[in-house]
């Protein structure tokens, strides 16, 4: 069994910040579950460039309020408090917060906890 408070990670190299957004990386890829859960807080007024091509994430919002607009389509999905998202389908989309956002998002493939987004808002595989 593993316990991790949210307290464990803040101030370690697995509390990472992105810029426009921080996040906790709370489960990893080295913990063997086969996905990975970050506690990440979205920062007010920032709009993020995201599309991740290799990993698929659920993201439930329990703080805040934004949006995420998908690209292919340009539809913009409210995002508040108690409402989940899942990128199903690698969508690239902005993520934009009006206020901030604390998301815990859950990635498949597990992340090895230390990515960044690249110039095209990918994280990329982890060969390991």
């Amino acid at each position: 069994m593993k316990v991790v408070k949210l307290e464990d990670v803040l101030g370690t190299e697995f509390d990472v910040d992105g810029g426009n957004w921080i996040s906790r990386r709370l489960i990893m890829k080295k913990d063997g579950m086969g996905y990975s859960v970050n506690d990440t807080i979205i920062k007010a007024g920032t709009e993020t460039h995201i599309w991740y091509q290799n990993h698929l994430e659920s993201v439930y919002c329990i703080e805040g309020e934004g949006e995420v607009v998908t690209l292919s389509d340009n539809k913009v999905w409210p995002i508040t408090k108690d409402t989940l998202y899942a990128l199903d389908k690698n969508d690239e989309h902005l993520l934009r917060a009006k206020e901030d956002m604390r998301m815990i998002c859950v990635f498949n493939p597990p992340l090895s906890g230390k990515e960044v987004h690249d110039e095209n808002g990918v994280y990329p595989v982890d060969e390991d």
